[in-house]
This record gives structure tokens, C-alpha cells and sequence, in this order.
């Protein structure tokens, strides 16, 4: 019967341990679960065009209205368009972009209705790419061709004093894809979720391997602390 209570006893401890591992294992996880989501998410997100930061940023506009080329980039089979894009407050934008030349079809209806050469409104094409730099040859052409393009009912005059300030500093350039960066923060995430759920498996199905030895661990503490305060009690009685 005292052998019976005590294993009784013991298993009750051990699985008290084991719980309180688990719930820990579980915390570890959910944080590391939110972390690496997070950071994926970050990863993942594409800034609109208005919201670029770098020329490293992936990004896209939504194209309402686009010129033919007024630049060809021959050896490429590139071309460079005026695009018009409109923001959800409803104003319009004007910006430069530079697309494969073999995938004019795709952008031929947004053309053909902007020339008003048919009265069928296409929907709106998202496209993506990467920012680049406006070379000096490319902001003159911009300059000289946006004309045609424009309104002339336009207020504004496009010049080199005012360039930046309503067509920026740079075009989107379609042609470019998505590059996958590796996230060293993200991978190391990862690994330690990876980590934390084989340990967090291996505590409740591996024959409580890991409980045992904890279990050790503070069954030799216990014991420890009894030695010391036994020690310490027989000292205080020779002093009396």
C-alpha cells in the first residue's frame, strides 16, 4: 500500500512537471509563431509606388490611363509610357514606366481608350517592378513628350525645375521580377520554433525523458536543502 501511494505520488509529480514544461513550450511557441509571422508578413508586404523608400522596394501602380512609348530601349525591347494613376481621394497622378515591348497587347485596351480611340472603359491593371533612377536623357524626353500626353488644359508646364516634384525622380520598371532576399532573422525564427516543437513532442511522447531528468534535478535539490537545514539545526543545538 506504501509503495502504491508513493508511486501514486510520484506520478502525480511527475506529471504536474510535465504540465508546467508544456505550458512553457506552449508560450515559447506561440510567441516565436507570432514572431516569424510577423516578419513574413513585413517580408511579404509591397508598398504602393506613393510609399517607395529605396529603389530595393518592390512595388506596383494601378494604371488607368497610359501613353505609346515615348522611349525605346532597343537592345532591351523596352519602352517607356506615361501612365495616369488615380488615388483613392481621387486625384491624379502622372509617372513613367517601362514595360516589355512584346506585352504591348496587354496594355493596348487602357491605350486605345486613352486616345480615345473606343468609348470601352477597360479595368484598371495593376502592375509591379522595382524603382530606377531617371537618367538625364530619359527626364528630357519625359520633358519634350509629356505634352502629348497631357491635357493642354494642363496649368502645369513641365520643366527641369519642377520635374521631380510631379513625375519623381525615377519610373517603375516593370521588367523586373520579385527578388527573393533571404531573411537570416526569419530563418533563425524558424529554427528555434522548429526546435521548440520537437522538444515540446518529445516531452510528452519520448518517455519522459526529459521529465526524469528534471524530476532528478529537483528531487536532488530537495535533498540538498534538507542536508543544509539538518547541518544548520545541529549546529544550533551544540551552541546551546
Amino acid at each position: 500500500m506504501k509503495k502504491d501511494k508513493k508511486k501514486v505520488k510520484i506520478n502525480e509529480k511527475r506529471l504536474a512537471v510535465k504540465m508546467i514544461i508544456c505550458l512553457i513550450y506552449l508560450i515559447v511557441i506561440t510567441i516565436l509563431f507570432s514572431c516569424a509571422y510577423r516578419i513574413f508578413k513585413a517580408d511579404n508586404e509591397i508598398p504602393s509606388w506613393s510609399d517607395v523608400k529605396s529603389v530595393d522596394d518592390y512595388t506596383y501602380m494601378t494604371i488607368y490611363k497610359m501613353s505609346e512609348k515615348f522611349a525605346y530601349y532597343k537592345d532591351a525591347d523596352v519602352g517607356i509610357h506615361f501612365i495616369i494613376e488615380k488615388e483613392e481621394t481621387g486625384q491624379w497622378h502622372t509617372y513613367l514606366i517601362a514595360i516589355k515591348e512584346s506585352e504591348y497587347d496587354k496594355y493596348k485596351p487602357i491605350i486605345d481608350y486613352t486616345y480615345e480611340r473606343t468609348d470601352i472603359q477597360p479595368d484598371p491593371i495593376k502592375v509591379y517592378g522595382y524603382p530606377v533612377n531617371t537618367n538625364e536623357e530619359l527626364k528630357q524626353l519625359a520633358i519634350k513628350n509629356i505634352e502629348n500626353f497631357v491635357p493642354s488644359t494642363n496649368e502645369v508646364k513641365i520643366t527641369n525645375d519642377n520635374y521631380v516634384a510631379y513625375l519623381t525622380n525615377s519610373y517603375l520598371d516593370t521588367t523586373q521580377q520579385k527578388k527573393d532576399d533571404f531573411n537570416i532573422i526569419l530563418f533563425i525564427t524558424m529554427l528555434l520554433l522548429f526546435i521548440v516543437v520537437v522538444l515540446f513532442i518529445a516531452t510528452i511522447f519520448d518517455k519522459d525523458k526529459i521529465v526524469d531528468n528534471i524530476d532528478n534535478k529537483i528531487d536532488g535539490e530537495i535533498k540538498k536543502t534538507k542536508r543544509f537545514f539538518k547541518k544548520k539545526k545541529k549546529k544550533t543545538t551544540l551552541h546551546k
